[in-house]
């Protein structure tokens, strides 16, 4: 370990979901205001941090070979390792890779002590997990893009078997309203006209005061220059009457929900512990509907659980039919360390998991094909948030999430009024439209 003394620039990577995004953000704020300079370069900087998610197999193997391209170069930084994957296995990662810092997901405002303590010549680990408290700790938001990350709540108490965020962003803790609020409007004052409200279970926010997260998007409703808001990711035992309310009755809140079932069959369900049934998740998507008709709806599968038989997949590519989502996530179930789910016997063949993963797949990209061509001939407002590939080409956003790409001489953050001229699998094209007059 030859790290710099005073690193001078910094580089961080974040893998996996918003969440990881929203602290790389962070842990960059933090390193700037100790004068650091961000690089895009991982192989320019003098700090790098790899900002993990363990959700995945083979997590933890991704790490060490990041840590030895980055040593490969000659160039030696300063190596932190952040996130997930920090939590579940700090450690063996001081013991295994000598990495000057690590750090879990609850203690990265202590960043800029940690590294300061490296350059001195001391590997340092801090997975502590203090509720909240890194929060207080971080930079005010300076600047941003047009749409922005904010974390409102952590960690989860449901304890789904096949599931590590129990054990490594710890139990469900909600933020204080008012520091959330400050946040949104700091935010907006940086440039944000979007805000994303992020936990691993938002829907679950509640900070005592009893106000719910439907109560939150209200207040952050009233924001000005604030143009939309979206919220991710829910549960399905979380949504309350208000929330699906919210739907209907906030106009800035986008028609888009994600909101993850797992699988379509109620055994496999149970054994995941997942807390609901095929029936009340789906009444649940009924009542989202009947308040907001127009809603795109979002979803996370796992297929091949333990046991997970023929005819219980069978019930998941129903379930796909009857809903009809716009866009998904699926995986392969992969056993996590330390998870009940590991240790259940039936764990199902790698060829079965890729057979059941591809059919999926399929139906679920036939049903985002359909959302997508369903929007052909439509007209709405996309927040243009960069430049496209092309000459004059901008890329911006529907109200349901899907991407559109046009050419205009609007500018990163502007509102514009789009027609849809054609869809593909995963973006639309239009062209600009003038408003109507009221």
């Amino acid at each position: 370990m030859n790290a710099p003394r005073n690193p001078k620039t910094f580089h961080v990577k974040s893998f996996g979901c918003q969440m990881n995004v929203y602290d790389g953000e962070r842990m960059a704020e933090l390193m700037a205001a100790q004068g650091m300079t961000a690089t895009t370069d991982a192989n320019a900087a003098d700090l790098v941090v790899l900002n993990t998610c363990h959700i995945r197999e083979k997590a933890t193997e991704k790490v060490y070979s990041d840590i030895g391209r980055l040593r490969k170069h000659g160039a030696d930084p300063m190596i932190a390792v952040a996130g997930c994957v920090a939590q579940a296995e700090g450690e063996e990662i001081v013991r295994r890779a000598k990495v000057d810092v690590v750090v879990g997901p609850q203690a990265y405002h202590n960043l800029p002590d940690l590294v300061a303590r490296a350059a001195a010549g001391t590997s340092t680990l801090d997975t502590d997990m203090p509720a909240i408290a890194k929060f207080g700790a971080l930079p005010a938001r300076r600047r941003t893009g047009p749409s922005a990350f904010l974390t409102v709540q952590e960690g989860c108490d449901k304890f789904c078997t096949y599931c590590v965020v129990p054990y490594t962003r710890g139990a469900e803790v909600s933020r204080p309203f008012a520091a959330i609020v400050d946040e949104a409007k700091a935010l907006v004052d940086a440039g944000a006209r979007e805000i994303t409200l992020l936990g691993q279970n938002v829907n679950a926010w509640d900070d005592g005061s009893g106000i719910g997260l439907h109560g939150l998007i209200a207040a952050i409703d009233r924001i000005p220059d604030l143009a939309r808001i979206r919220y991710t990711t829910s549960h399905p035992n979380d949504m309350a009457d208000g929330l699906i309310r919210a739907h209907a009755e906030v106009e800035k809140l986008m028609p888009f929900l994600h909101l993850p079932v797992q699988a379509g069959n109620d055994r496999v369900l149970r054994a995941m512990k997942r807390s609901h049934s095929r029936d009340s998740y789906l009444r649940i998507l009924d009542r989202v509907r009947a308040a907001r008709s127009d809603i795109a709806l979002s979803g996370d599968f796992i297929v091949g659980f333990p046991g997970e038989s023929e005819a219980e997949f069978a019930d998941t590519l129903s379930l796909v039919d009857a809903v009809g989502y716009a866009q998904c996530f699926s995986f392969k179930y992969s056993p996590r360390p330390g998870t009940p789910a590991a240790e259940l016997d039936g764990q199902i063949a790698a060829e079965v998991m890729d057979d059941r993963l591809q059919r999926l797949q399929a139906a679920l990209n036939r049903d985002q094909a359909a959302f997508n061509a369903a929007s052909v001939g439509k007209t709405f407002d996309i927040l243009i948030e960069r430049t496209g590939k092309q000459p004059g080409q901008m890329l911006g956003k529907s109200p349901w999430l899907q991407s559109v790409h046009l050419q205009t001489d609007a500018k990163i953050g502007d509102l514009v009024t789009v027609e849809i001229l054609s869809a593909g699998p995963n973006s639309l094209a239009g062209r600009e439209r003038a408003k109507a007059l009221d």
